[in-house]
């Protein structure tokens, strides 16, 4: 049944988030032998659809004749009090058909924050919450991404969980599913069958057992089809890899509007605070041959022009010189620009940044992380205050007046002294450009200094470390408020609540579902932005609930207590991951994977050989 909106989206702000006819949309006539599947991004539609893996996920089971996957996003509150008032369940854009009548409900799990939104849209759908509750005729709910690495807190809401990249295993679900739809289907069976297909993980297959201290005794299967430990699943070769030629262009601006081109996944820098850097190992790369092919179809079928070359360290994509040399030197005359985000300062080379300005210049952006060398050896940022220098002192002599820095405050070890390596890399940057002749410096510096909060995440070195208290880190950010007042230098610091949340539900268990479902019941949802996000009332409900937020990010965690995404492999073994801790306080570096083997585990479970 097609629903009737129309009338709705003259009182709703962008109406174009509702309308799913755009340009490289499917539209399938479906009949009894089609499976529906619904892939959810539980935040509005600007957001959404800037996530690749979303276009990767569309356009591949789309080209499967009998499955038809539509888009559904989180409605904005105003849309949401107009669905309400008008009886209108959750639909999916493409056939504007409820979800609730879909065979497939799949959400990405970008950020923690957004668990609210997926509970929100399970209830607009009609669909009950909890996975225990409903039957037969409800959709299997079905989650991946990031966040997906310690399901835990979702446990209780969700059928399936996909860990690792899905290209393949997502089909290797679908098969499955068909198979067993053709005869007598049960989603008991199927949920039994599925556990053995390499990264799909059944929540329900498994019970969680505590000891009287509140930590976890044990994490067991009940079911002997439910394997001890989840693999995650990994591309081996992205070149044969699925990729689309064409990719959905949005009614309205959204947050990244370019085409997106993926060179490579993983990263071989160790970061001992960046989980994407441990659970999306080994790296993988796409060659040039093929980028080149992908460009070109990308460009055509959309009428982009700018390329977004995607990675988690863009600067070292092996052959990125000869890449970015093919694009502007074929799409130039196009005034088709190239972005490079994730630039690592020690290899930002002025070769490469000449090539980027000859069609558009744009902004720069570092990440030095931390202030102090001490400290980010401690992170194993691998990088010195010269290599930043360098690097600004190039971007000013061509030209570029706009640079900004991220850094992270709260690490584990950091003293105020790291705080004043902020303000000091800070001023060394704005004496940088002063220092350019004034006929060759771009006009009106601006020097953006962003300061994040550290949240420790599983399947990293620090997922043993306690945050920071909010007291703290308040401190913290009030004193390099003071710090940073000079001319060209603006400084802004991410909300330290949000990031406290954030942590919680990040190392959180199973016991946190009733958290989240009394958060539902008050109305609690885009917690992601700061003008839903209320934390007095998130405090309350953690004391409504008896669950003490604090134990989750204010705790110390040994080494040998059992961690609630301890079911789980990545292929980085936990041996490898305590020796990072370890070399972590000493202040020691490991060095790049593709120089050294640092004998993380990857190579064995998953490659068979060298990386």
């Amino acid at each position: 049944m097609k629903l009737e909106i129309n009338d709705m989206l003259f009182r709703v702000e962008k109406p174009a988030r509702y309308l799913g006819n755009e340009l490289n949309s499917f539209h399938k006539e479906v009949n009894d032998h089609t499976i529906r599947y619904a892939f959810s991004f539980p935040d509005v539609y600007e957001i959404g659809m800037s996530h690749l893996g979303m276009q990767i996920l569309y356009h591949l089971l789309n080209k499967e004749e009998d499955v038809y996957c539509e888009r559904v996003f989180a409605p904005a509150v105003d849309m949401e009090e107009e669905m309400r008032k008008n009886n209108i369940p959750l639909f999916a854009l493409e056939s504007r058909e409820p979800v609730k009548s879909f065979d497939f409900l799949g959400f990405t799990l970008q950020y923690e924050l957004s668990y609210t939104n997926i509970l929100n849209m399970l209830q607009l759908a009609g669909i009950p919450v909890l996975s225990e509750a409903r039957g037969e005729e409800y959709p299997i709910v079905m989650v991946g991404g990031p966040c997906a690495y310690n399901p835990e807190p979702i446990a209780d809401f969700v059928d399936m969980v996909i860990l690792g990249e899905a290209e393949e295993v997502i089909l290797e679900v679908i098969k499955l599913y068909r198979e067993m739809k053709a005869k007598d289907f049960n989603k008991r069976r199927f949920f039994e069958r599925a556990a053995s297909i390499d990264g799909v993980y059944i929540p329900s297959l498994y019970e969680v057992s505590y000891k009287a201290d509140g930590t976890i005794e044990a994490i067991s299967p009940i079911n002997d089809k439910a394997p001890q430990k989840v693999t995650k699943r990994i591309i081996s070769n992205l070149d044969e890899s699925f990729y689309p030629e064409e990719i959905i262009v949005p009614y309205l601006n959204i947050v990244h509007d370019r085409v997106m081109l993926e060179i490579f996944r993983g990263c071989t820098r160790g970061c001992r605070f960046c989980q994407a850097g441990m659970i999306y190992r080994p790296i993988r790369e796409k060659s040039v041959d093929r980028l080149a092919e992908l460009t070109g179809k990308l460009l055509a079928s959309t009428g982009y022009e700018e390329i977004s070359l995607a990675s988690l360290s863009t600067s070292d994509y092996s052959k990125l010189n000869e890449i970015v040399r093919h694009l502007i030197d074929e799409y130039e005359k196009d005034r088709v620009g190239v972005s490079l985000p994730s630039l690592r300062l020690d290899n930002f080379t002025f070769e490469l940044i000449q090539e980027i300005q000859k069609v558009r210049k744009t902004g720069l952006t570092f990440a030095p992380e931390a202030g102090s060398q001490r400290l980010r050896d401690v992170i194993n940022k691998g990088l010195t205050e010269a290599d930043l220098i360098n690097a600004v002192d190039k971007a000013f002599n061509l030209g570029w007046s706009t640079v900004k820095l991220y850094f992270m405050i709260s690490l584990p070890t950091e003293t105020f002294e790291d705080l004043d390596g902020i303000q000091d890399l800070a001023n060394k940057v704005v004496d940088e450009y002063y220092k350019v002749d004034k006929e060759n410096r771009g006009k009106g510096l601006t020097v953006t200094v962003s300061a994040s909060t550290f949240v420790p995440k599983p399947f990293t070195p620090f997922q043993w470390e306690p945050q920071n208290n909010l007291e703290t880190i308040y401190e913290k950010q009030k004193y390099l408020v003071g710090k940073l007042k000079r001319k060209g230098i603006t400084f802004n610091y991410h909300d330290a609540k949000t990031s406290y949340l954030e942590a919680v539900f990040a190392r959180g268990d199973r016991r946190l579902s009733k958290v989240l479902v009394q958060a539902l019941n008050e109305g609690c949802k885009f917690d992601g932005w700061q003008e839903h996000f209320n934390f007095n009332k998130w405090m309350s409900i953690f004391e409504a609930t008896g669950v003490d937020p604090d134990f989750y990010t204010a705790r110390q965690r040994s080494y040998d207590e059992v961690l609630p995404w301890d079911h789980i492999d990545v292929g980085v073994t936990k041996d490898f991951l305590i020796r990072e801790s370890e070399k972590a306080q000493k202040a020691e570096l490991t060095r790049d994977c593709r120089t050294n083997c640092s004998g993380c585990g990857i190579n064995q479970g998953f490659l068979g050989g060298i990386c």
